[in-house]
């Protein structure tokens, strides 16, 4: 009996150093992708910044003061002013904050219903054929198209623009989990849980699920992008965050009409959308290397 309790304890004990040296490893491979440190250090930053845009921006990003209007870079207005006379520095951090709302809100949410849609599309083969074939018909219309006919039915505003961008980006998820979860239903420990009568959910959500997320962790990140690009664009296009509301999207349509006279108004907000967009690819793409090997020693 002492035997087997030492026997026991030694197997214990391996398993302990094996997770622990897993651990170390993990954490040294992070480390050492500097892809994933200066992605997510340039993101936390911004993110940082969005967050406590009140205190960082030194002027209101509504008020208006018609004798500064159009002044260029300065030690007074870091990005300049605008056609009204507004700091294009505060209006800058104050629409970063709204496209990092947005770009959270709607990956959250598209990753929450895209993750189930994709999971009992994979699991029953009736809802896979009703569910896939509704998100052919989504994924037909072009992103921005089909975002634009949903406000302008709706009406522009950021609630709507976050309901239009999750109805877009839901079936990407959906795709995304049902291509990891179909190959995962299929391996022998799956079918041994339904063996011993495991219930659909369980099977659905303990087992199937978690071994889904290294696809779903890689794509959250680059629907992350798309949706901050895609907001932009709508406001652009005068089809998302209505106006005096300062969004990155009408700060650039804005300087469109005087970009000869004021360069800054759209340069700065125009490099905000690159560094976000830039910032936020690269991590995915740590990311996928990380969780990938082949990926990365195939470079």
């Amino acid at each position: 009996m002492e035997r087997i309790t030492a026997s026991a304890t030694k197997i214990i004990n391996v398993k302990h150093q094996l997770q622990k040296e897993r651990r170390r490893l993990f954490i040294s491979r992070v480390l050492s992708n500097r892809l994933i440190i200066i992605s997510a250090i340039t993101f936390i930053l911004l993110l940082v910044v969005s967050l406590l845009a009140p205190l960082i921006a030194p002027y209101s990003p509504l008020t208006m003061r018609v004798q500064d209007r159009l002044q260029a870079p300065s030690m007074v207005h870091f990005f300049g002013t605008d056609n009204f006379g507004r700091d294009v520095f505060s209006r800058t951090i104050y629409g970063t904050r709204i496209s990092m709302f947005v770009g959270f809100t709607v990956t959250i949410i598209s990753a929450a219903i895209g993750t189930a849609v994709g999971l009992y599309a994979s699991y029953y083969k009736v809802l896979d054929h009703i569910l896939m074939r509704i998100c052919d018909g989504l994924m037909s219309f072009p992103a921005i198209l089909l975002a634009i006919i949903i406000v302008a039915v709706f009406g522009p505003s950021t609630r709507n623009v976050i309901v239009a961008l999750v109805i877009v980006f839901v079936p990407s998820f959906a795709r995304i989990v049902r291509s990891a979860a179909l190959r995962i239903k299929e391996r022998t420990y799956i079918e041994a849980e339904r063996a011993m009568g495991a219930s659909s959910a369980r099977i659905i959500w303990l087992h199937i699920m978690p071994n889904a997320l290294s696809p779903l962790l890689v794509q959250t990140t680059y629907i992350f992008a798309i949706t901050i690009i895609t907001e932009a664009m709508l406001s652009y296009l005068g089809a998302g965050v209505p106006a005096p509301n300062p969004s990155l999207g009408n700060i650039l349509y804005d300087g469109k009409i005087i970009i000869l006279n004021g360069w800054w108004m759209t340069v700065f907000p125009g490099l905000m959308v690159i560094v976000i967009v830039l910032s936020v690819n690269l991590f995915g793409d740590g990311i996928r290397d990380l969780l990938d090997p082949h990926s990365n020693n195939s470079k």
